[in-house]
């Protein structure tokens, strides 16, 4: 004689059983694979194809969206553009120091106005 298999209704599934962790008064829909928590209908997601709670929904996002190194290339330009950058300022300080050693020692001084050749000496005609 085979056993005899309970019908559906006979033996309760563990959803109907089981309510929600945030809503006491309603009844579970699933349960989030991630924590093991069974919660309604509102507070299930389907995420990449399975369901899971904003809680650990949360979660995973935050860990996918966490800091994540630049790629090589871009590290890479980046560090380029900073030495040239740098390279650029040392040229251009370099040129003003040679042009300020190419000035006159009375320019300097302050002395190079008070010479001839800028009529401070020279009577008025």
């Amino acid at each position: 004689m085979p056993p005899e298999v309970p019908s559906a209704t006979a033996v309760p599934s563990a959803l109907r059983t089981r309510r929600c962790v945030r809503h006491a008064t309603r009844e579970a829909a699933g349960k989030c694979p991630a924590c093991g928590g069974f919660f309604c209908r509102e507070c299930l997601v389907e995420h990449d194809g399975r369901l899971l709670c904003a809680p650990c929904l949360a979660r995973l996002a935050a860990a996918e969206a966490g800091p994540r190194r630049p790629p090589v290339g871009k590290r890479i330009r980046s560090g380029a553009t900073l030495l040239a950058g740098a390279f650029a300022l040392w040229l251009l300080f370099v040129g003003l120091a040679g042009l300020l050693l190419k000035l006159p020692p009375a320019f300097h001084d302050g002395t190079v106005w008070e010479r001839p050749e800028f009529g401070k000496d020279e009577p008025e005609k």
